[in-house]
């Protein structure tokens, strides 16, 4: 990676993928999505970027109610409450960081090493808003474990296992290490950055209690890449 590269936010246009719902579990209780890269898990501020997983998902499933966010550019598991009882169950398994999550992304370059954790506090970068970056004196604690899965000519595939939830946790984190993962608008070098079309990062797994009994269930979705 360049030394002298700084993370910057490179402007897109919204242009959303135009693809039906697609739903990886249904009950009483749960329903849980394969959110595609490229849409937004909530609606934005202005009427040019309204459309979201959260609006799609409640044009088939009008009670459907929110629980947590991917980025914009990440894909994969994505659950939503069925009813008011769940959604403030999952909210406190969140929050309690009772659930467990896997992700799969490509970066750059090959690491030492084949397993390894990242123990760097992050913060927001307040004058380049909703950049974050690594702050050892105002960060907040925040922890990835990392498994090589294969290494390939300039990149690695790689497991990401969060133990904190930050916002943009993984994708900093991975910058720290020197591989920024292929095709992030925010903090991939100009070459990583036109290794892909787009963020190669994707929620493979979500492990949660299940609201209705408390039994501890799995949902995955392989990674598109």
């Amino acid at each position: 990676m360049p030394d002298n590269f700084t993370p910057a936010i490179r402007p897109l246009n919204y242009n959303p993928p135009d693809e039906p719902l697609d739903v990886i579990h249904s009950d009483a209780h749960l329903l849980v999505l394969n959110k595609p890269a490229g849409l937004l898990s909530v609606p934005g501020k202005g009427a040019e970027v309204q459309d979201s997983l959260e609006l799609r998902a409640r044009a088939e499933f009008p009670e459907a109610l929110l629980v947590h966010r991917l980025d914009m550019d990440t894909s994969g598991v994505f659950v939503m409450a069925r009813t008011k009882e769940a959604q403030r169950h999952l909210g406190l398994q969140f929050e309690r960081r009772k659930t467990a999550k896997t992700y799969i992304a490509r970066i750059w370059g090959s690491p030492e090493g084949d397993s390894g954790e990242i123990d760097l506090p992050l913060r927001c970068d307040w004058p380049n808003r909703p950049l974050q970056m690594v702050c050892h004196t105002q960060g907040k604690p925040s922890q990835t474990q990392w498994r090589v899965l294969e290494r390939g000519a300039g990149s690695t595939l790689m497991r990401l296992t969060p133990i904190t939830g930050r916002s943009h946790q993984l994708r900093v984190h991975m910058l720290a290490m020197g591989h920024p993962i292929l095709g992030d608008c925010f903090y991939a070098h100009p070459e990583a950055f036109a290794a892909a079309d787009r963020l190669l990062l994707h929620a493979q797994s979500l492990s949660l209690h299940h609201p209705e009994n408390g039994a501890r269930v799995t949902f995955h979705n392989d990674a598109p890449f």
